[in-house]
Order: C-alpha cells, then structure tokens, then sequence
C-alpha cells in the first residue's frame, strides 16, 4: 500500500499549519538512510515520521532505540498501529521545541544518537538550533531541508547563502549537501525544491565556547549591508577605533563585512576585542 492510500484509508487530512509533505519515493527513503549511515546498534531520533515511511526505513537498518516525535495527533494510532510490532520503537506526541533536553536524552539513556528526519521547513532552523545548542550527545544530523537552507548552510564566503548559520555550523561539525530532490517526490507537492543535508558533529576545533562565539557573529550578521565596524558597534559597546584596530590586528580592512571571514577569523577578532 503506498502513503497516498493508506492515509486516505486512515482518514487523514493534510494541515498546512505543521507544514506536512509526506515523502512519496521509496528510493529516496532508502538514499536518506544510506547517507545517514545507520548502523544496526545506532540510536535513532526522527522528528516528524508523518505517514511513518522514513521511520519504517530506518527500523529496518537499526535494531538501536528509534523515537519518532510527531505533533499532529490524527497520526498517533496509525503509527503505533504500524510499529507495533518493534519493540525498539517509541512515539512521542508533541512539539519537538517544547520537549526538555533532559527528557530527550533520558530517552535514549544517556547514549549517543544520530538524527534522520524530514523537518517541517517553517521551522527548521529552530529544530536545528535545538539539536545543536544543547548538550545532547548527538553523533550526526541527516535531515530533508528547502534546496535554499541547504544552500546557506554549506554555502561559501562572499557569497549572498554565507550567514551565521554558516559560521556556527563549521564551528560545531562538517556539513554536506549529500543530494538535491524535486518537488515532485512529495505528497503533497511543496512549491520548493528540497535537499538532503549531513552535519557530523566533531569535537570543540578551536580554543573558545560556542556559547560566547554565537552571540558575537549573530550581531556581526545582523545587517547584512552594513560593514562589519558598524554591525559591532551597534552590537557591542565598543568605539569605532578599538574595532577598526582589531579588524587591522585581524588583516582586515575597516570596510570589510561579515561574510568576508572564516570561522577562523571571527574566533580572531573576537579574542582581539575582548582581550
């Protein structure tokens, strides 16, 4: 039975508001495992199953601990109905950002997980930040993303996708762009084309907490046409002389904006201007 049937058969109808495109195409279902590289002992975390035709793929190459969070309540009996039989399978009903992150990892008892999972797009970036900036023993994030966040998350320097989401991202792991997928593999259709995105979080690569560096290249983003001087001193309460003099230390001129530094450098010109 394919997912347009048997939600038909099930009386479901699509709610726009938790922006649900359920994935149609088997072999991408199968392509999404594969580029997560789900192993049988891994723990799994899928946010969103919808019709459960991910969760049924990944259930199939895991025997680990799989939850599935789903928000949508006219799902709940079709999917433990469809999972019944796998005692390594939890669905939790909620808002995946109102969940605490000591309930999540009680979930998994402690133990590292990987996440694969078809995010609703209004609010990827939000799941993604949540996923990150907890402390989560999270191993990798395989997720189905808009072709246009895919871009900004991987995108390159002086570039108009380089951003903070950019920068904060290569300062917790690797990200790739692992495949492109049309619109057309979804029921119902997005107006978008989509991408399947990997993050692999790697250990701390430089010398300074994550939770001082967000703030910092938040504010250095926050108006793109602005020069990086000026984002900062709006930012921060710091003269103009004592940014131009750091951007100078850095190897940057005054004129330079934000997109036109590497992680690297940001972790720079922030030790220069909080020394």
């Amino acid at each position: 039975m394919d997912v347009k049937e048997e939600l038909k058969n099930n009386n479901f109808k699509f709610k726009q508001k938790f922006g649900q495109n359920f994935i149609t195409d088997t072999n991408l279902l199968s392509a999404i495992v594969k580029d997560a590289e789900i192993k049988k002992d891994d723990c799994v975390l899928e946010i969103g199953p919808g019709a459960g035709t991910l969760t049924k793929e990944i259930l199939s190459a895991s025997n680990g601990k799989v939850v599935a969070i789903e928000i949508d309540k006219d799902l709940e009996s079709m999917l433990n109905k469809k999972f019944s039989s796998h005692k390594n399978f939890e669905l939790v009903m909620g808002d995946v950002l109102k969940i605490s992150p000591k309930e999540l990892k009680e979930k998994f008892g402690g133990k590292p997980f990987k996440v694969v999972a078809n995010l609703p797009y209004y609010i990827s970036t939000p799941i993604l930040f949540y996923l990150l900036e907890n402390d989560f023993s999270v191993q990798s994030i395989t997720v189905m993303l808009q072709l246009e966040l895919a871009k900004r998350l991987t995108a390159q320097k002086n570039t108009k996708d380089y951003g903070a989401l950019t920068i904060l991202l290569d300062y917790l792991g690797e990200v790739c762009l692992t495949r492109k997928v049309p619109r057309t593999l979804f029921t119902p259709q997005p107006n978008v084309d989509s991408a399947i995105v990997r993050i692999d979080l790697t250990k701390k690569k430089f010398d300074i907490e994550y939770s001082k560096l967000a703030p910092f290249v938040k504010k250095s983003f926050a108006m793109r046409r602005k020069t990086l001087v000026n984002n900062l001193v709006a930012g921060y309460e710091f003269s103009r002389e004592k940014v131009e003099r750091s951007l100078n230390e850095c190897g940057f001129s005054k004129n330079c904006r934000a997109e036109d530094l590497t992680s690297k450098d940001f972790i720079d010109l922030y030790k220069s201007l909080f020394k």
